[in-house]
């Protein structure tokens, strides 16, 4: 079975192209969401992210996303630090979920694929990318966020000319028609 890494800066329409993937019956494996489970239920990302950050980094048993988010996005190595505490876990967690899976290929969709060496462990990976003002509109909408915020997210992220340097595939995503169109004839060449 291949593994396919699909990654794209913060707004690029990666979950949406993972969606239509998804649509085609391709396994999809979200890493950001399988890291959000994995800090609210594993006793030892929480006892690490607490040594790091402090007692507010869980209320209530959560984790405080606003206040992690907030000390991490200013501080690239505290960032590195948590990406070091959680990324092993998600990565032993994909392998897991990958050999249960009956197809010919496997999506894992990543945001940061290349800066955390993920890419290394995939047969094809596909970047998913748009113009830098439709990605800030978008996340502008999806969180809610300042213009500032997104620029500071964007900062700890590659730039879309160093990733398409080692992407096998580049899936513009400007409109939901066409990128539908290049995922299908991805997903023929995959299988």
């Amino acid at each position: 079975m291949k593994i396919v890494g699909l990654t794209g800066g913060i707004g690029s329409g990666k979950t949406t192209v993972a969606k239509l993937f998804s649509e085609l019956g391709v396994p999809v494996y979200i890493a950001d969401e399988e890291a959000k489970k994995l800090t609210d239920s594993s006793k030892s990302i929480r006892s690490k992210l607490i040594q790091l950050l402090g007692e507010q980094t869980y209320i209530d048993g959560s984790l405080n996303r606003k206040y992690v988010a907030d000390k991490i996005f200013t501080d690239k190595a505290l960032l590195n630090a948590v990406n070091a505490i959680i990324h092993p876990k998600v990565a032993a967690h994909f392998k897991k979920w990958a050999l249960r899976q009956k197809a010919n290929y496997v999506i894992k969709e990543a945001a940061i694929l290349f800066e955390n060496g993920g890419y290394k462990e995939c047969d094809v990976v596909i970047l998913v990318t748009a113009p830098k003002a439709l990605r800030m509109q978008r996340v502008i909408k999806r969180d809610n966020a300042t213009q500032a915020e997104i620029e500071q997210r964007m900062g700890n992220q590659w730039s879309d000319s160093k990733k398409k340097k080692l992407a096998d595939i580049i899936i513009e995503n400007i409109e939901i028609g066409a990128t539908r169109q290049q995922v299908q004839l991805i997903h023929k060449s995959l299988n």
